[in-house]
C-alpha cells in the first residue's frame, strides 16, 4: 500500500508539472489601446540604450530664441555650444555643460515636425537660418562662415526629414518582456496571414476606426467653421457703414492731432489751425518771460488731457486754472506739430532747404530760403509766418526766459521738419534741421516781410 501511495503521489506531481505553461506557451494577451492608462502601463518604448541619439555635429554657433510656443521674445544673440543628435538640437551655454546630467542643458530643440529655412528679414546678420518647432518656438542660428552655415543647415534639414518620417516607427515592447510589438498591429488588414489576430482584437479595430473617423469629421467641421467665419467677415465688411456715414451720425469725429494741415485748415475755413493760434496767444499773454519756455517739458498726463479735449471739439479756455502751467500749452503745441502726417516743412522741400542753408553768401541764402517758403501751400506759409513771428517775440525776452536762437533751433528743428525716409545720417539731418530753423528765425523779418509789423 505504501508503494502504491508513493507512485500515485509521483503521478500527481508529474501531472501538476505538466499543467504549468512556459512563458512561450502562454497565449498572447491582447493589448487594449482603447484605455489610455492601460496602454501606458502595458506598452513601453524599447530600451533607452537602443535609442540614444548619435551625435553628428558639435560646434559653437550664434543662437537667438525669438519665440516660445508662439509667444514672441526679445532677440538676444548668444554664442552657444550646439550639438546635433538624431532628433534634437542641444544648446549649451558652454562646452563643459555637455558632461553634466540632462538637467544641465540650456535648451533642447525638438526637430521632429520642425521647419527650417534661410531668413534675411529676422536679422541683419549674414548666414542666418530659422528653425520653427511643431510647438511654435522659433530659433535663429548664425555663423560668419558660409560653408559652416550651409553644413549645419543641410544636416539639420536631413535630421528633420528623417525624424519626421520615423516619428511613428519606434518599436514597442510588452512591459517586463523582450517581445517587440509593431505599432500598427491592430490596424485593419494588418498581418492578414493570421486571421486569429483579427478575431482577438475587434475592440482595437473599432476604437482606432472610431478615432480615425472622428478625426476626419473634426477636420471637416473645422474647415466648415473657417469658411463660415470668412463668410461672416465678408458680410460684415460689405455692410459696414462708410466713414462719411459715421461722421454724419457723430460716432466718429474729425481729429485735430494727426490731421493733415491742409485738410484741417479746409475743415475750419482758416489758413492757420485754430489750436495753433490760441496756443500762441496764450504764450504771448503769460509765457514770454517764463524760464525755459518751449525747452521745459510739461506734465504729459495734462498734455494728453488737453489733446483729448481738442480732438473732441470741446470748448477750450486756456485761461482756466487747470492749464495754468504754460509748459503744458507749449508741450501740446509741439506735440501737434510732431504728429502732423506731413511736417510743416513738407517732405518734398526737405532737401531743397538743406541745399539752401548750405549757401555761404548771406543775401543769396536769404533769397533762396524765401523763394522756397513762397512755394509752400498757403496753410504752411501762414502757419510758419505766425509761428516764427511769435518765436521772434520769445527771443526778445531771452534775458528772462534764457532762450537763445540756438536753443529754439534745437527745440523746433526736429519738430517742424524731418525727411520722409530715414535713410541718411540722422545726426547730419538734425544739424541741418536746427540750422534751417535758426536761420529763418534770425532772418524772419526779411523772409516773411514783417518790417513795420
Amino acid at each position: 500500500m505504501r508503494i502504491k501511495n508513493v507512485q500515485s503521489s509521483t503521478d500527481r506531481l508529474s501531472q501538476s508539472k505538466s499543467m504549468v505553461l512556459q512563458e512561450s506557451d502562454l497565449p498572447q494577451k491582447p493589448i487594449n489601446r482603447h484605455r489610455r492608462n492601460q496602454s501606458q502601463h502595458n506598452v513601453v518604448v524599447s530600451g533607452a540604450a537602443l535609442f540614444e541619439p548619435l551625435v553628428e555635429l558639435k560646434e559653437h554657433l550664434n543662437v537667438a530664441k525669438i519665440s516660445e510656443s508662439g509667444k514672441k521674445q526679445r532677440k538676444n544673440w548668444a554664442l552657444m555650444w550646439t550639438v546635433l543628435t538624431s532628433d534634437q538640437l542641444l544648446l549649451y551655454k558652454d562646452k563643459q555643460e555637455t558632461s553634466q546630467k540632462p538637467g544641465g542643458k540650456t535648451d533642447v530643440v525638438q526637430l521632429c515636425g520642425a521647419v527650417i529655412e534661410w531668413t534675411k528679414e529676422k536679422s541683419s546678420r549674414k548666414n542666418v537660418f530659422q528653425i520653427t518647432t511643431n510647438t511654435g518656438s522659433e530659433y535663429l542660428i548664425q555663423t560668419d562662415n558660409c560653408s559652416t552655415a550651409n553644413k549645419w543647415c543641410d544636416a539639420i534639414r536631413k535630421t528633420i526629414n528623417s525624424s519626421t518620417k520615423d516619428e511613428r516607427g519606434f518599436p514597442l515592447r510588452r512591459s517586463n518582456s523582450t517581445e517587440f510589438l509593431p505599432r500598427h498591429s491592430s490596424l485593419p488588414n494588418y498581418g492578414s496571414a493570421s486571421p486569429n489576430t483579427k478575431r482577438q482584437n475587434p475592440i482595437h479595430r473599432r476604437s482606432i476606426n472610431m478615432f480615425g473617423s472622428s478625426k476626419l469629421k473634426h477636420s471637416a467641421s473645422d474647415s466648415a467653421d473657417k469658411n463660415g467665419v470668412k463668410n461672416r467677415l465678408k458680410k460684415f465688411i460689405t455692410r459696414r457703414p462708410s466713414m462719411k456715414t459715421l461722421q454724419e451720425k457723430g460716432l466718429i469725429k474729425d481729429r485735430v492731432f494727426g490731421c493733415h494741415l491742409l485738410t484741417l485748415c479746409e475743415r475750419e475755413g482758416t489758413t492757420v489751425p485754430k489750436f495753433v493760434r490760441i496756443c500762441l496767444e496764450a504764450v504771448d499773454k503769460r509765457g514770454l518771460d517764463v524760464d525755459g519756455i518751449y525747452r521745459v517739458s510739461g506734465n504729459l498726463a495734462t498734455i494728453q488731457k488737453l489733446r483729448f479735449i481738442i480732438d473732441q471739439e470741446e470748448d477750450l479756455d486756456l485761461d482756466h486754472n487747470q492749464w495754468e502751467d504754460i509748459h503744458v500749452v507749449t508741450g501740446a503745441l509741439k506735440m501737434f506739430f510732431r504728429e502732423l502726417p506731413e511736417p510743416l516743412f513738407p517732405f518734398r522741400f526737405f532737401q531743397q532747404f538743406v541745399e539752401a542753408v548750405k549757401i555761404k553768401e548771406s543775401k543769396q541764402k536769404i533769397q533762396a530760403v524765401k523763394k522756397l517758403i513762397q512755394q509752400l501751400p498757403k496753410p504752411n506759409q501762414e502757419t510758419m509766418k505766425l509761428l516764427f513771428s511769435h518765436l521772434h517775440r520769445v527771443l526778445a525776452f531771452s534775458k528772462k526766459n534764457l532762450m537763445s536762437t540756438q536753443g529754439i533751433g534745437i527745440v523746433f528743428g526736429p519738430t517742424l521738419m524731418w525727411p520722409e525716409l530715414d535713410g541718411g545720417n540722422m545726426a547730419v539731418n538734425m544739424v541741418y534741421q536746427n540750422q534751417i530753423v535758426e536761420f529763418i528765425l534770425i532772418e524772419s523779418r526779411e523772409i516773411f516781410n514783417m518790417d513795420g509789423k
